[in-house]
């Protein structure tokens, strides 16, 4: 507990021992039993006092901190000094109650997501010296000691680990980590010391964009949250003006006909449809059930940005996806070489490597990588100039005064280039050199382990159609839609095709179902902000695509989005739960109340009561 929360106990324990004791004790005089009621009443009550009054100073007068005052001070004043008190008293247990509840989510939550670094290890002069992780600048020299955060993402240059990856991905198992690899904040160092060079600042690292993006989760409401926020909003004024028209028009009715107006009755009878009216289990319930929802996601690895997003989620009924990196491991290796002419296998490698040189596009890799592997050299940059790059198609360079063209069919097609057909699936990736075919190079990409079975999921979470859309040549495409289970693939697409299909997509569906891309490169960002829903890879997915999508998977496993599906549709469940119990308990309450065949206490259960078995209904959300 917090010490507030701890304050607010110690007045919660007094003025209930203080109400007990005086009902007990046999108090003839009224006026002293209204002294000693009011002991225990403005112990537990003088904020919710103070609230109101600010409250109608600042025009915002229907809150349920007015309903509270009204209610417990017109009692009073009608002499139900118990009732009036234990109004508030049961009222501040379950605002405790829920403060608690919250509270814990919030801790749950922060817990899940405590992966902040505190400092970052700088070797000068042979000895370690902590520095503010803000002041590391790209390409620092950092080491991470057994035990430590990895406070800044990077590349190890030197040591051998295994990173708790926990926090970030929700994977239990621990990572192996060599020379070589990449690493990204937040992860825990369990085994050996690491020295990484950084290749980002701390603010552009993978650390501080997760808090960012789960520190503004609550500002995008779903919109339950936002019918709550406007039925609130209409609904507290007409229940006071509802209990205002209880309390004077029946006396009136009475005086007129001649009968004993009754007053007291019918106010008794309006103060207790206040107490009943309080929205207070729907105002807090239902955005923590979002921001539990939210957590849960969080501990699985799925980072969802708002509560619109986790509710579109449910709703989703087309999946789109991207193919390499996404449901492919994007790891490309060079399976064939096939040489033309007079040109020689290593030649034709050597004259692609050059040509992709300046190029980050998992295939570029891929050739430079073989390229190392098989002559043990380093690429001259030196050798390269004039390098083009034609988008969807290939890239064009000046090597050694030649100039050497690579990429897929289409380009060749486009340079009327007679070219030769693989026997093989993959890849390819097609040489000209002064306008003559050179050969082809055949990379092949790895389907992900758990693809298939991601794919099998989401069919089973409600999804109608998985669709995948890539640039790959039609073969390759085709055969990994068979192996995975896809149900419509298009291959061959530019960066614009995707976004029209997309768009045709989107046309097609029906108003109440949600469209979802998933995609991890540059080129999807556009995508990503079209579909209803975007989602990207985060451990291998680009910082464009990261930031353009809605929800991430921080472990790149596309088996997640199922999972997040069904926390979704879980979280959404709860919350039609709480507004269907609240509403039917408070509607049926406010009716007999109006009537008198309920009275304060039965209030008290409506007000109270409800809100804590709403609250407790809406921490299962955290049970993912």
């Amino acid at each position: 507990m917090t010490k507030k929360q701890k304050k607010v106990l110690i007045r919660i324990i007094v003025s209930a021992v203080l109400v007990a004791a005086f009902s007990l004790i046999p108090v003839e005089n009224q006026y002293i039993r209204l002294v000693l009621f009011l002991i225990p009443y403005l112990i537990i009550g003088y904020d919710i006092l103070k609230k109101a009054v600010l409250g109608i100073i600042n025009g915002q007068v229907f809150d349920e901190n007015f309903l509270m005052a009204l209610a417990t001070v017109g009692a009073i004043i009608l002499g139900e000094y118990l009732e009036g008190t234990a109004v508030m008293l049961f009222y501040q247990i379950g605002e405790l109650f829920q403060s608690y509840a919250v509270g814990k989510s919030r801790r749950n939550i922060s817990a899940l997501m405590d992966i902040r670094p505190d400092y970052a290890n700088i070797e000068q002069d042979g000895q370690l010296e902590q520095v503010d992780p803000d002041d590391v600048e790209v390409g620092t020299i950092i080491v991470v000691q057994p035990g430590e955060k990895v406070p800044i993402d990077g590349v190890i240059v030197g040591g051998d680990s295994t990173l708790n990856t926990s926090a970030l991905t929700g994977e239990s198992l621990p990572r192996e980590v060599h020379e070589g690899d990449e690493v990204i904040s937040g992860c825990v160092n369990l085994t050996g010391l690491l020295r990484i060079e950084t290749t980002r600042e701390f603010g552009e690292s993978t650390v501080s964009k997760i808090l960012d993006l789960v520190e503004n989760s609550s500002m995008k409401k779903s919109r339950s949250e936002n019918f709550i926020t406007r039925f609130a909003k209409y609904y507290t004024p007409a229940v006071c003006i509802g209990a205002l028209a209880l309390a004077l028009l029946p006396p009136a009715a009475n005086l007129l006909m001649g009968h004993p107006a009754n007053w007291s009755q019918w106010i008794i009878r309006a103060l207790t449809t206040l107490v009943i009216s309080c929205p207070c289990a729907l105002v807090i319930s239902i955005p923590l059930s979002f921001f539990g929802g939210i957590g849960g996601a969080s501990s699985k690895g799925v980072l969802v940005k708002g509560s619109n997003y986790l509710e579109a989620l449910s709703e989703t009924k087309y999946v789109v996806c991207d193919k390499t990196g996404t449901l492919t491991k994007g790891v490309f290796e060079v399976t064939q070489i096939e040489a033309a002419g007079e040109t020689t296998e290593d030649a034709l490698l050597e004259m692609a490597a050059y040509a992709e040189s300046y190029s980050n596009h998992p295939i570029s890799k891929s050739l430079k990588e073989a390229y190392g592997r098989r002559t043990g050299n380093q690429i001259d940059t030196s050798r390269v100039s004039d390098v083009e790059e034609i988008s969807g198609h290939g890239v064009s360079a000046v090597i050694d005064g030649r100039r050497v063209s690579a990429g897929n069919v289409k380009y060749m097609k486009m340079l009327d280039i007679p070219y030769t057909v693989p026997h093989k699936i993959g890849t390819e990736v097609h040489v000209a050199v002064d306008g003559k075919y050179a050969g082809y190079i055949l990379i092949s990409d790895i389907v992900k382990p758990n693809a298939k079975a991601a794919i099998a999921d989401l069919k089973a979470a409600g999804v109608r159609q998985v669709i995948m859309l890539t640039g790959d040549a039609r073969n390759v495409a085709e055969s990994v839609a068979e192996e995975l289970g896809v149900d419509v693939v298009k291959s061959e697409l530019l960066p614009a095709d995707k976004v029209a299909e997309v768009e045709r997509l989107l046309a097609a569906k029906g108003e109440k179902e949600r469209l979802a891309f998933v995609g991890d490169g540059i080129n999807d960002a556009p995508v990503l902000s079209r579909a209803d829903l975007g989602i990207a890879m985060g451990a291998m997915g680009s910082d464009a695509a990261i930031e353009a999508a809605d929800i991430v998977l921080m472990d790149d496993d596309p088996a997640k989005i199922a999972t997040a599906m069904n926390i979704s549709r879980k979280t959404l469940g709860i919350v039609h739960q709480n507004i269907m119990f609240a509403l039917v308990i408070k509607f049926a309450c406010l009716g007999l109340g109006a009537i008198g065949f309920v009275n304060m206490w039965w209030a008290i259960f409506a007000d109270v009561g409800v809100m804590i078995i709403a609250v407790l209904n809406a921490t299962r959300t955290l049970k993912s």
